[in-house]
């Protein structure tokens, strides 16, 4: 006897795909030494006077947004620092997250960087990062291992949310290498500047990219199409 074919109504329909999640990285505003020295997780670096008006600058475009659900931190100062007013701007408390720190560089913690540049190694961190680790420091592999699995971890508490992760340089470019499918060899390649905003929406089919190293305009439109 021929099957019939289930009605209509008593098909099960397809669950229906997860909300994205938007993730808002904020790299910290500029300090006394931005551009100079590696300061790495060396404490007691805190903002410029330079640093705080980009970090207020950041909270203003920031406000626009219809919500967003939390505001996370890398423990150093010069991030918490940028973490405060755009918590405040939002009547959220930041949240300290030590997955967000900067890359530990190790024995070059505090090197100029106009010396750095003349040692050997530094042809290797700049054009084959991923074989490369810090003397008694932290590999860039490791690091965007690192910072990839912490933003995985926050956005599946945040489903169908945005929050927004301030961190540093080194760890946003390697995050958003990721998403976008490029080899950390290649990482370099992408410029984040103090206080740039980036943005990562985190859907069923993967992460979209919507912003990279933006310092201007409005944020109200960005969602993945």
């Amino acid at each position: 006897m021929a099957t019939r074919n289930a009605s209509p109504a008593r098909r099960r329909k397809p669950p229906a795909p997860a909300p994205a999640t938007t993730v808002i990285l904020v790299r910290h505003g500029q300090t006394p030494t931005t551009g100079k020295v590696l300061p790495g997780r060396a404490p007691g670096l805190h903002l410029a006077e330079a640093g705080r008006q980009q970090a207020e600058r950041a909270a203003e475009r920031l406000r626009e947004l219809e919500r967003i659900d939390a505001v996370y931190t890398s423990p150093l100062e010069r991030a918490r620092e940028t973490a405060a007013p755009i918590a405040r701007a939002m009547g959220l408390r930041p949240r300290i997250e030590r997955g967000l720190l900067e890359c530990d560089f190790g024995e070059w913690t505090g090197v100029e960087l106009k010396t750095l540049m003349k040692r050997p190694e530094w042809a290797t961190v700049q054009r084959a990062p991923s074989t490369f680790t810090f003397p008694g420091g932290e590999s860039f592999s490791g690091m965007q291992h690192r910072i990839v699995s912490t933003l995985e971890r926050l956005r599946a508490q945040h489903p169908g949310g945005t929050i927004v992760c301030v961190s540093h340089a080194d760890p946003i470019k390697a995050a958003v290498a990721h998403a976008l499918g490029t080899h950390l060899d290649l990482f370099q390649r992408i410029v984040i500047s103090t206080c740039a905003i980036s943005v990562l929406a985190f859907t069923a089919g993967g992460p979209a990219v919507l912003a990279v190293n933006s310092t201007g305009g409005s944020l109200k439109d960005l969602r993945p199409s």
